[in-house]
């Protein structure tokens, strides 16, 4: 039997509250087991450091004027991984949520079984990559941040994830000359970027800083 996944919401639209209540009601290994306006109220609930939820579908933007990066640090700070739910696929919103340790990104023109789908992945701890997060870090021209191609990419997080550079090769469809090539280019482009970059621990924690994997 499926794990019951356990869903708090904060956001300050009711009907989408509302909706969420009654299109969650139907999916049998989800649970929205809280519901507020403001991270605060969620908090208010607990007399722990921690929070009782799997995952936190958090509004980027609140009435109640709350930074974002804030809410999203606490949430995780809480044990609690964070889906960010917006209106608008902003990029620079999209970059600082991450950053700030948001396990996914979602505009809310998405449909059920896509949210639900992404619900399932933070929960399993992995990060929900979207077309607006991919867009996103695609188009992201932060000085520190290099600019990798798919194939760096695709090779980085293959390699940083823990698997060898044989397996990392194989996965990428590459050769292990070619996979160690890319990885050298990944270095060069942080240590370019003035961010020094030599092992495959340095690797993972760009990896983790920049947003390109579940923190993990």
């Amino acid at each position: 039997m499926a794990r019951v996944i356990t869903v708090a919401v904060v956001d300050d639209d009711r009907m989408l509250l509302d909706g969420l209540r009654v299109w969650l009601d139907g999916v049998a290994n989800v649970r929205l087991a809280a519901a507020e306006c403001t991270v605060d109220g969620l908090f208010s609930g607990t007399q722990t450091a921690t929070l009782p939820y799997d995952v936190v579908l958090l509004d980027l933007v609140l009435g109640d004027n709350s930074q974002s990066s804030d809410n999203i640090r606490r949430l995780r700070a809480a044990d609690s991984r964070v889906l960010v739910i917006s209106t608008v696929a902003d990029r620079r919103r999209i970059i600082a949520a991450i950053a700030a340790g948001a396990d996914g990104y979602l505009t809310k023109s998405h449909d059920l079984p896509t949210l639900v789908g992404a619900i399932e992945q933070v929960a399993r701890g992995e990060t929900v990559h979207s077309a607006e997060l991919a867009f996103a870090w695609a188009h992201d021209s932060a000085p520190d941040r290099p600019g990798l191609s798919p194939k760096e990419r695709e090779v980085l997080l293959g390699y940083a994830s823990g698997l060898t550079l044989k397996a990392t090769a194989r996965r990428a469809g590459v050769s292990p000359h070619t996979a160690k090539y890319y990885l050298d280019r990944v270095k060069e482009k942080y240590q370019q970027a003035g961010r020094p970059t030599y092992t495959k621990i340095d690797l993972a924690a760009r990896v983790r800083e920049d947003g390109w994997a579940a923190e993990g």
